[in-house]
């Protein structure tokens, strides 16, 4: 399954309040790997930025003047999302972003009708209700390495995002890349792999022997007899158990 972490910088908090995008960032993963493909870019939202938003993510609007417009890379990041599941933490803040952007163009395009939405805000409160899921409250929960996230960036959320989506979802953080490039180009891994066993590799296995098995019996039968003959494997057991001594 064709994944895409995804993640956005704002000017602000309410897209409803004509706050624009900034900064795009997306990761790809491919059944559970990262394959190295990702699509970063920042984005001149063609107004100013709030102190409070500047506050969170340091990208101020002189960095953003030369920087293509959102109209200028929808072609792009459509192409690169289209027909993957999104996973975004608090995804409604960032799909309704993206939906807001995708109106201003006057075209009929919705996130949902071009990507499923997978909220790791939503699955992470299920997992652990009660409890704080911020994206640093995870990374500390499954040990993901958060050091560099002094401020919001959104292809770093979303490489962080990556490795705590995969230890929610598998017990896994990042699996084993297949290929060199990855890392080289900056993509995140753990470097956790999947433990995995050799074709035509015989194990070695080991059985009980007579005087084992006979105390292992005994043992049983004490715990039988301590139950007031109430014991599970005795009373539905097999037709061996069934002949213990009463």
């Amino acid at each position: 399954m064709r994944q895409i972490v995804l993640d956005v910088e704002t000017t602000g908090l309410e897209a409803a309040a004509g706050h624009r995008i900034i900064e795009i960032g997306c990761v790809e993963i491919l059944n559970r790997r990262l394959t190295g493909q990702k699509f970063h870019r920042y984005v001149n939202p063609e107004r100013d930025i709030d102190a409070g938003a500047l506050a969170v993510h340091g990208i101020d609007s002189a960095r953003l003047r030369q920087a293509p417009k959102f109209a200028e890379i929808v072609d792009e990041l459509l192409a690169f999302i289209r027909g993957a599941e999104l996973i975004i933490h608090n995804a409604p803040f960032d799909v309704g972003f993206l939906d807001a952007e995708f109106a201003r163009l006057a075209g009929d395009v919705r996130t949902a009708a071009v990507c499923k939405v997978l909220d790791t805000l939503a699955l992470a409160r299920s997992l652990h209700p009660g409890q704080r899921n911020s994206l640093d409250a995870l990374c500390k929960r499954y040990s993901v390495d958060n050091t560099k996230r002094e401020l919001h960036g959104a292809l770093l959320d979303a490489g962080i995002l990556v490795d705590v989506y995969l230890a929610m979802t598998g017990g896994q953080s990042a699996l084993a890349l297949d290929m060199s490039g990855a890392r080289s180009q900056g993509t995140r891994s753990t470097g956790v792999t999947a433990p995995a066993r050799a074709s035509g590799v015989a194990l070695n296995v080991t059985t009980a022997d007579s005087e084992e098995l006979q105390r292992h019996e005994a043992m049983l039968d004490l715990i039988h007899k301590s139950s007031g003959g109430k014991a599970v494997w005795r009373v539905t057991g097999s037709p061996e158990s069934s002949e213990s001594v009463q």
